[in-house]
């Protein structure tokens, strides 16, 4: 569960090796993600190799160790269906299309200094393989930043407090408007905790 196989590129992003600027780099091939031609539920995890100072703790990890661990489920997975021939959907692309999005409005953040991996599989493993790589790698957006993978509320819930990722990382037009609580400074304190103390590279124990 290391190792997701197929290593991607968010939509709109670039492969590492294309970049005129020297980064880390794997030497793995980063494919682009085409319109959807199997099955996509799938779980899925975001890695980062940029410069953000924050997040050096994770840039300098192994290759395997996520930012982020999501999943891409598309709508009635939990009904009952044909699970011999499930449906060919662009739920994979939708989701990493969103995920992309947020990276791009950020800013303080590069899209292509995100490299995701992706596994297809049945739906009902689907919850089990998150949790195992939320709890082997325990990522920072899921543990610390809250919110990234959140969507617009609605227009009667504009008094939410603004996600934890949007204070560190903002940018969203939707996350602007709501209440923010956190401090900025505080947070950044808390993922240098977290990579000191609590270290995504725990997953190599």
């Amino acid at each position: 569960m290391r190792g997701l196989p197929r290593l991607a590129v968010l939509p709109g992003g670039k492969p590492p090796e294309s970049r005129a600027a020297p980064r880390r780099r794997t030497p793995e091939t980063f494919s682009p993600i085409a319109a959807p031609t199997e099955p996509s539920e799938s779980i899925l995890k975001s890695h980062y190799i940029g410069s953000f100072p924050a997040y050096q703790g994770v840039a300098a990890s192994p290759p395997e160790v996520p930012l982020y661990v999501g999943k891409a489920v598309p709508p009635g997975a939990r009904r009952g269906r044909d699970e011999l021939n499930p449906p060919v959907s662009p739920d994979l692309y939708r989701r990493l299309g969103e995920h992309a999005r947020s990276i791009q409005q950020a800013e303080n953040l590069e899209l292509e200094d995100f490299p995701c991996r992706y596994l297809v599989v049945k739906h009902y493993w689907i919850r089990l393989a998150e949790q195992v790589l939320l709890q082997e790698f325990r990522p920072l957006w899921n543990r610390v930043l809250d919110g990234f993978g959140n969507h617009p509320p609605g227009r009667g819930r504009r008094n939410m407090r603004r996600p934890r990722w949007d204070v560190v990382h903002p940018g969203r037009p939707w996350a602007a408007e709501l209440r923010q609580e956190d401090d900025p400074q505080a947070l950044r304190a808390e993922i240098s905790r977290h990579f000191g103390t609590a270290s995504p590279a725990r997953g190599q124990d």
